[in-house]
C-alpha cells in the first residue's frame, strides 16, 4: 500500500510539473497585436489613453499626434542553486537527505521587445497602429492587450 501510495504521489508531482512547464512556454497571444492594428482604427483619443496610458514619447506633426508605445524586453529567468532537507520513504526504507538543486532557464531567452506607434489624426481618433518591421507580435501584445476587447 504504501508503495502504491508513493508511485501515486509522483505521477502526481510529474504531471504537475509538466503543467506548469507548458504554461511557461507560451507567451502573450501574436494575434491580438494583429487585430489591434484594424480594431483600434476609429478610436477615440480619450480611450486610447484610458486602456493603454500615457505614451513614452509624443510627438506632432502636419496635424496628426504620433504617440510611441514602447514594451520593455522581459527578463530572462536566470539560473540559480537552492540546498534543501526532506524527509521520506520509498520501498519501505525511510531516511533523511540533504540535496542541492540547480535552476535550469526554460523557454528560449529573452523577448526583444516592441515600440508601437499610434497615429492620431485630426477627429482625434486613431488612424494607424503599427509596429517595427520584423517586430515579433508577442512582444507587442502587451503595449494594446487592455485596449481590446477579450474574444469569447
Amino acid at each position: 500500500m504504501g508503495r502504491a501510495r508513493t508511485v501515486g504521489a509522483a505521477m502526481i508531482l510529474l504531471g504537475g510539473t509538466a503543467a506548469i512547464l507548458a504554461g511557461c512556454a507560451t507567451g502573450p497571444d501574436p494575434e491580438v497585436a494583429r487585430r489591434a492594428q484594424t480594431a483600434m482604427v476609429g478610436m477615440p483619443k480619450a480611450d486610447l489613453l484610458a486602456c493603454a496610458g500615457v505614451p513614452d514619447r509624443q510627438a506632432t506633426a502636419s496635424g496628426r499626434e504620433y504617440y510611441s508605445y514602447v514594451a520593455r524586453p522581459a527578463v530572462a529567468y536566470s539560473p540559480g542553486s537552492s540546498i534543501g532537507i526532506g524527509a521520506g520513504s520509498f520501498g519501505g526504507s525511510g531516511g533523511v537527505g540533504l540535496g542541492l538543486g540547480f535552476g535550469v532557464p526554460v523557454g528560449g531567452g529573452t523577448s526583444t521587445g516592441c515600440e508601437a506607434t499610434v497615429v492620431i489624426g485630426p477627429r482625434g481618433t486613431v488612424e494607424q497602429v503599427s509596429y517595427p518591421a520584423g517586430a515579433s507580435l508577442s512582444s507587442c501584445t502587451p503595449i494594446v492587450s487592455n485596449c481590446m476587447a477579450p474574444r469569447g
